[in-house]
């Protein structure tokens, strides 16, 4: 029989800042967990880096087995894209189904789906960040009976908060820390109802703040101000990591302990570019001389970032740019946005973006705004949470193709060629990192499993509301919208009978997550399973 094994998952948690933390006393619970047992960084993939880790930990497979890459899907055939939430796991299912032996609970893990043959409790959907899953449990009257006991998580569906309001990122702030407190009392209270062989737990609320506050804590961010009263988000780990300290009080003393990250944060280098300023870039190449956003000329001084903040919410600050040829509406735009919508219907634009009051799902993501002048361009942006995804407008694929099977390489290099050349226009250094191509000409109209980008676009990290491009011009400034954007690089520790202590680990990846849990329950690992246990089995067997 193994011991207890508990899994406290922190999500996006930067493990330099928890590092830092450990290292100078204000994260004790910890350093202490890093100092009794092993401890290293481990990485994610570093494309589709904000959309697919969770999804890989829980089946402990690549996104090109289980064909999910982000939860906004081009539906095959046509030009719309639907949000399918997680990942079914019907063919991969997530590794806690462990059979009748062994006894699981698993509360609040993001991106999971409640399935059966798990041999204990399931409750998802209570507090997550971005849970992509119906608040739901099995059994079924759980979840009612533990908010009734404990509360409701305050930001559930609502962590977010425009960078410009500074009341909202104090009600944010306020409202991750009362969850976190009430997290801690519902884990406390599963753990004490009986002898879990495996329970498992997610932090969201380390997702959230660096989001929205990271400008607050990062000294390098363009929007740091000069004397922060405080540090937010160090006060937000700083209170997990009493939390964990209170689950673990609660948790069998004799148990295998491990906390991790499946991938980390820094500050936001990928929202602009990839939800804005790519797809102006490709409306822009698609029809010269146009405009979808309106922007600065090259050579005009640009105004400090901090004089861009806006206390409404980032799409609507955002839309207040949109280019307009029509004197009437440009005004309305700048003096009276709540009539755009209403506007809209009375004078239609004409050729150009559509207004996001006519993507009721989708409309918070610009690249939607070009939605419907895809059919009539080379290649288009496809919505995103990370990276940049482009897609050709195939012919035999798209419906309306313009682009030929046998150009499609040729036409990959052009739009890597323009991508190269972005650069930020303040610092004049290069915006890309790299581009991707996902598949190759001869089996671009493939039917498989992956990701509808043609190329994936990799940004390099800077924080920047404005770039430049020697054939579209300059796109922005623009305000900014979250501060903190996710970085692949994650970390793991572990404790307990049997592991070592101040070991450190070999660097691993998200693969070898599942395989190093359940090494540690006793558990064999599913066939389909890609990584391997960094934690050897004779090195964890208890004495």
């Amino acid at each position: 029989m193994t011991d207890p094994v508990v899994v406290i998952g922190l999500d996006a948690a930067e493990p330099s800042l928890v590092e830092r933390g450990m290292a100078r006393g204000a994260l004790p619970v910890l350093a202490g967990l890093r100092a009794q047992g092993a401890h290293g960084r481990r990485e994610h993939f570093d494309h589709y880096r904000a959309e697919t880790p969770w999804t890989t930990f829980l089946t402990g497979v690549a996104p090109a087995r289980t064909g999910y890459w982000t939860p906004l899907r081009l539906r095959e055939g046509t030009y719309d894209v639907v949000d399918v939430a997680a990942y079914d796991f019907a063919e991969y299912p997530p590794f806690y189904r462990l059979g009748d032996r062994r006894r699981v609970a698993v509360f609040d893990v993001p991106q999971a789906r409640i399935v059966d043959d798990v041999n204990g409790v399931q409750v998802l959907g209570w507090g997550a960040h971005s849970p992509q899953t119906p608040s739901r449990s099995a059994p079924a009257g759980l979840l009612d009976e533990l908010t009734r006991r404990h509360g409701a998580h305050p930001t559930l569906l609502q962590d977010e908060a425009p960078v410009g309001d500074a009341r909202g990122l104090a009600r944010l702030a306020a409202g991750l820390a009362a969850g976190i407190d009430r997290r801690a009392a519902v884990c406390r209270d599963l753990l004490a109802r009986e002898p879990w062989d495996l329970f498992v737990t997610v932090f969201g609320e380390t997702h959230s703040v660096q989001h929205y506050l990271w400008h607050l804590h990062d000294p390098e961010h363009p929007l740091h101000p000069l004397r922060p009263a405080r540090d937010p988000v160090l006060d937000v780990f700083q209170r997990v990591d009493r939390a964990i300290g209170e689950i673990l009080a609660g948790a069998p003393a004799r148990r295998r302990v491990v906390v991790f990250a499946t991938h980390g944060m820094e500050a936001n280098s990928m929202d602009l570019p990839s939800m804005l300023f790519l797809p102006e870039l490709l409306y822009r190449l698609s029809f010269p001389g146009r405009r979808g956003i309106h922007a600065t000329d090259a050579g005009t001084p640009l105004p400090p970032p901090r004089a861009l903040l806006d206390p409404r919410p980032w799409v609507q600050g955002v839309w207040r740019h949109r280019h307009d040829p029509s004197r009437v509406r440009a005004w309305v735009r700048r003096r009276v946005p709540r009539l755009l919508s209403r506007l809209d219907r009375l004078m239609p634009p004409g050729v150009g973006p559509v207004s996001y009051a006519a993507c009721p799902v989708l409309g918070y993501q610009p690249a939607m705004w070009y939605r419907p002048l895809w059919p009539a361009m080379r290649a288009f942006a496809l919505p995103s949470y990370s990276e940049g995804y482009v897609r050709l407008n195939l012919a035999g694929r798209e419906p309306a193709g313009l682009v030929a099977p046998a150009e499609y390489g040729r036409v990959c290099d052009e739009l890597t060629a323009h991508l190269h050349q972005l650069t930020d226009a303040r610092s004049g250094k290069p915006l890309v990192r790299r581009v991707i191509r996902t598949r190759s000409g001869r089996d671009a109209r493939d039917g498989g499993r992956g990701p509808d980008a043609d190329l994936v676009v990799t940004w390099e990290s800077l924080a920047t509301d404005t770039v430049e491009s020697p054939a579209a011009g300059r796109l922005g400034p623009f305000p900014f919208s979250r501060t903190g954007s996710h970085r692949h690089e994650g970390f793991l520790l572990a404790s307990g009978p049997g592991i070592a202590a101040g070991r450190r680990l070999p660097r691993g990846h998200t693969l070898d997550l599942a395989p190093t849990i359940l090494d540690l329950v006793g558990a064999p690992r599913a066939v389909h399973h890609e990584g391997r246990p960094l934690l050897a089995r004779a090195a964890t067997a208890s004495a």
